[in-house]
């Protein structure tokens, strides 16, 4: 997995975060709620030459390590099964119809004062009768 590349021997402190950074070893300190952020400071210089081909990090011992990068994304598991005129042919999903809701239940109303009808508002435009 991975290997060795220098050893350093960096005394890791819990409040820092450490990274390999042009071949060296950096520091910034952890954001903290509330606190504004802090500067990186170079803790040694490892004198090693990076290959983009491998991650670079400061491991638990507190050694340059490196790993190799997986370019690409994890390789996907092969389909099993094919069709055989090696195309998927794909039905479109059926509509479904809204269901409707049920009839409420009528409730026995009690019969109101027929109330006097109101005179039919005249169209618009239409000139008012004079008394």
């Amino acid at each position: 997995m991975a290997e060795l590349v220098a050893k350093t021997g960096v005394q890791r402190e819990k409040d820092f975060m450490y990274f390999v950074k042009n071949g060296a070893v950096w520091r910034v300190p952890r954001k903290q709620p509330g606190q504004p952020k802090g500067k990186q400071e170079k803790v040694v210089d490892a004198g090693i030459e990076q290959d983009t081909n491998f991650i670079y990090f400061l491991g638990k011992d507190g050694n340059v390590w490196r790993a190799k990068r997986a370019v690409g994304g994890q390789k996907r598991a092969k389909n099993k099964k094919k069709s055989s005129a090696g195309k998927t042919t794909r039905k479109p999903a059926a509509k479904k119809a809204p269901k409707k809701a049920a009839p409420k239940a009528k409730k026995p109303v009690a019969k109101a004062k027929a109330k006097p009808k109101k005179a039919a508002r005249p169209a618009k435009g239409a000139k008012k009768a004079k008394r």
